[in-house]
């Protein structure tokens, strides 16, 4: 973190008494405004900009999040992970959950799927914000012909032999 130090300057907000017109001024807001010396933190962020530091508790893309992942329509899991996390870590953690490799997984946020990449934070991931999961679908169709076996694709699963 860079502290510099700037000086700030203002206008005095003179204003003509209203209706007098005397030409009386009345001075107002310069009480602590003009020649007080304030001190203004700086960061670098990872673009190579340098920009104001924000003062709002948490800087953006600090600390941990709760995501809410769901996998069906009645079923979630709260996930917590680093904001400045990728989304392929985030596959890492529910593959631990839900027994999917992260290769099966494919997720969803606002709309959009997701590549392993693809920061949290750099995307708008928020705490308490929604993740959908969904399995990918030639995964769940290799399992599908895996369990089949050896029998072409129109053939029935089981046959019965009188």
């Amino acid at each position: 973190m860079i502290k510099l130090r700037s000086k700030r300057f203002c206008r005095s907000s003179s204003k003509l008494s209203g209706g007098s017109g005397n030409g009386n001024k009345i001075k107002g807001g310069e009480k602590g405004c003009c020649g007080g010396i304030s001190e203004i933190k700086w960061e670098l962020r990872p673009g190579g900009m340098l920009v104001q530091k924000r003062d709002t508790g948490e800087s953006v893309g600090e600390g941990t999040i709760t995501v809410r992942v769901s996998s069906t329509v009645s079923k979630w899991h709260d996930i917590s992970i680093e904001a400045t996390s990728t989304f392929g870590e985030l596959k890492m953690i529910l593959s631990l959950v839900t027994g999917l490799e992260p290769g099966e997984q494919r997720l969803l946020f606002k709309g959009k799927e997701r590549e392993d990449g693809e920061y949290l934070h750099m995307v708008g991931v928020r705490d308490k914000d929604k993740v959908l999961l969904l399995e990918d679908p030639a995964t769940k169709e290799r399992k599908l012909y895996g369990l089949a076996g050896d029998q072409p694709i129109g053939a029935p699963l089981h046959t019965i032999s009188v």
